[in-house]
């Protein structure tokens, strides 16, 4: 099988999308797929045609107008022989791909991340791209399980398939210089008997800062914890913060975390909508217990065996949740955290990742 990847969402862009692109493209090249990534970037490069391992890559700027683009790309890609395209994640990634699938003569398979769908099925400018991309599609790809009947209910006439993100645990470690950071901060930074809560990630208005802000004070137990932000926070929230004792760090890329998470009690994940996180993954990977709704892929993860869930949008659920939070033992934490850890090596792989997205390339086509 030869794949026509494009996405705006790859290494060096930043972010859970980057990395979740990365990791699915290294995992089915890595099982014999040859893979050309097309990268739509809005950052100030050129373009460019390289090699990777397992395919190519292209280098798509998107500054001298998307339409040229996307047209200079099919110069490029015309004559080419693929078995697939596969769209994945962002706008222009939906608005492309239909369009060179169809001159290929191949089927799309339209990947759904974030808020390309949980959004962009409201938005007057996206909306439209993204349903000619559904209509189009041979199927379609969720990360989370309850978006596959929204999918479904929308193009009945697609198949829908849902593939939970995975996470590579091999090299996911927190080492003991990582933890000693985390402890001397904790030291300097945090009173004595507060748990750190972290909130980590591009903490946008879908995450629910502000919403669990107002939960924690309602809660009773604000003195309790101590917020850890890193990333960039949504409008409004620093303005509130006064009532709770807090810090607030730069947006990291993903190896500078574990000394994060090590610093963390509980990681907090309040969305509203969401697929699956990157962040839940990599906090559970390494025992630390959520504080989470069951918004998206978070209900596929997250239940109270690893910590503490509650309804999207439900204060009075959120509320109760940062209350058992608070009034849990050391032992009981650390019992929540072990079994994150055992769940997400277990039933969260890279491997199981790879075969799920093998297998709709399988059923969708064939080899040429």
């Amino acid at each position: 099988m030869r794949v026509l990847w494009l996405t705006e969402h790859y290494p060096p862009s930043r972010g859970g999308m980057a990395e979740s692109c990365d990791r699915i493209v290294r995992g089915l090249r890595g099982a014999g797929v040859e893979v050309d990534v097309a990268h739509l970037t809005r950052r100030d490069r050129p373009w460019g045609n390289e090699r990777e391992y397992g395919g190519g890559l292209l280098t798509v700027p998107l500054g001298d107008g998307p339409e040229h683009a996307l047209r200079r790309l099919w110069t490029v890609l015309a004559g080419h022989a693929y078995t697939h395209v596969v769209a994945f994640g962002g706008t222009h990634a939906l608005l492309g791909a239909p369009v060179i699938a169809a001159w290929l003569g191949v089927p799309l398979v339209t990947c759904l991340r974030g808020n390309d769908f949980d959004t962009g099925v409201f938005s007057l400018r996206r909306r439209e791209t993204l349903m000619s991309a559904l209509r189009a599609s041979a199927r379609v790809c969720v990360v989370a399980r309850s978006h596959a009947p929204l999918v479904s209910a929308l193009v009945p006439e697609v198949a829908v398939t849902w593939v939970a993100n995975g996470i590579d645990t091999a090299n996911w470690e927190i080492l003991p210089s990582e933890r000693s950071r985390a402890q001397a901060w904790r030291a300097s930074a945090v009173a004595p008997g507060r748990r750190v809560l972290g909130l980590v990630g591009q903490l946008k208005n879908k995450k629910g800062v502000g919403f669990l802000l107002d939960a924690l004070l309602g809660s009773g137990h604000a003195e309790r914890f101590h917020l850890l932000f890193v990333g960039e926070l949504e409008d409004g929230v620093a303005e509130r913060l006064d009532a709770v004792a807090w810090t607030r760090m730069p947006f990291l890329d993903r190896f500078a975390l574990p000394a994060v998470y090590a610093a963390c009690d509980l990681v907090a994940l309040p969305s509203f909508y969401d697929g699956l996180p990157n962040v839940a993954l990599e906090a559970a990977a390494l025992g630390v217990p959520l504080l989470a709704s069951d918004a998206g892929g978070l209900a596929d993860l997250a239940d109270d065996e690893i910590g503490f869930t509650f309804t999207a949008g439900d204060p009075h659920g959120c509320r109760a949740a940062v209350r058992r939070a608070a009034r849990a033992t050391g032992d009981e934490l650390a019992k929540l955290g072990a079994a994150a850890e055992e769940r997400v090596r277990r039933d969260f792989t890279p491997a199981a990742e790879t075969a799920g997205y093998l297998a709709v390339l399988r059923e969708t086509g064939s080899d040429r």
